[in-house]
């Protein structure tokens, strides 16, 4: 019976795992799912993905109010300090303390809703959350580590001859990349900025003229994206605006040396046959 128990309550936390990854809310009716399970799920922690600009609703144990005394939010963001936010029965009043960010805020009043919002979710929303809910019986928790998730700007261009380069750019986390068929590569650079977000970049080179086309397969948690180009035989195709415009510059500035280094010539020889026929 007693293992029965444990693999009861290892499917139910499996259970919450999969309604997290489909949902940015676990409030919804929870009596059915917590009748017997109620301490199981206080005592949670819960990884949390939610994509960034998007609204996301985190819920405190499904504690009934009457047996509660106090509701305290603790939010720990990255190089932030520690905020609190809490509601006592007794006198209905609500405290906060280090909460600056104002698209934090409770859903309703703490008398009405205890649940946690933030619209919208922003990059600097990473970090836990954990609901208090202090009753005659003890404390109950429930905790969300928060992972925001940005989906990156994928791109692909043709460099040289029968070379692509795919880049995944700012993702969090770091994108993945592979081709389609598989080409000779160089290693995957990954290009880390301050503020947690991955730039992903892969070249591969294709040799012989047996492949014509090529697929740059990005694979992020926010979603997919395939892009594909034509190889080109040349020395290289369309697809970087600004290399394109150096190449352009720099053909026109050789033609122009060179017109001018003729013009220059021509001139001076002029000269020196006009001072041979004084001469």
């Amino acid at each position: 019976m007693h293992t029965l128990g444990k693999m009861s309550a290892s499917r139910l936390l499996i259970s919450i795992i999969i309604m997290v990854s489909a949902s940015n809310s676990l409030c919804m009716d929870e009596k059915q799912i917590t009748q017997n399970h109620s301490k199981v799920l206080a005592e949670v922690n819960i990884p949390w993905p939610v994509q960034m600009a998007r609204n996301a609703v985190l819920c405190c144990p499904p504690i009934a109010f009457r047996n509660l005394i106090i509701i305290t939010w603790e939010i720990i963001l990255r190089s932030q300090p520690s905020c609190t936010k809490s509601y006592r029965k007794e006198t209905n009043e609500t405290k906060e303390t280090n909460c600056t960010d104002e698209r934090i805020t409770w859903v309703s009043t703490p008398d009405q809703n205890s649940d946690l919002q933030i619209r919208p979710v922003a990059i600097t929303h990473d970090g836990y959350y954990r609901c208090i809910m202090t009753t005659p019986d003890g404390n109950f928790h429930r905790g969300y580590h928060l992972q925001v998730l940005v989906t990156p700007e994928v791109t692909l261009f043709q460099s040289r001859n029968r070379t692509a380069v795919c880049k995944a750019v700012a993702g969090k986390p770091a994108a993945q990349i592979s081709w389609i068929p598989a080409g000779d590569c160089a290693p995957t650079e990954h290009e880390y900025w301050g503020n947690g977000t991955v730039t992903v970049k892969s070249t591969c080179h294709w040799e012989g003229h047996n492949v014509s086309t090529v697929t740059c397969h990005v694979s992020h948690l926010t979603g997919n994206k395939s892009l594909y180009i034509k190889l080109n035989s040349g020395l290289r195709t369309s697809g970087s605006p600004a290399l394109d415009l150096l190449i352009i510059l720099y053909v026109k500035l050789s033609l122009f040396v060179v017109i001018l280094v003729t013009t220059g010539f021509v001139f001076f020889q002029r000269i020196n046959y006009v001072r041979l026929q004084h001469w």
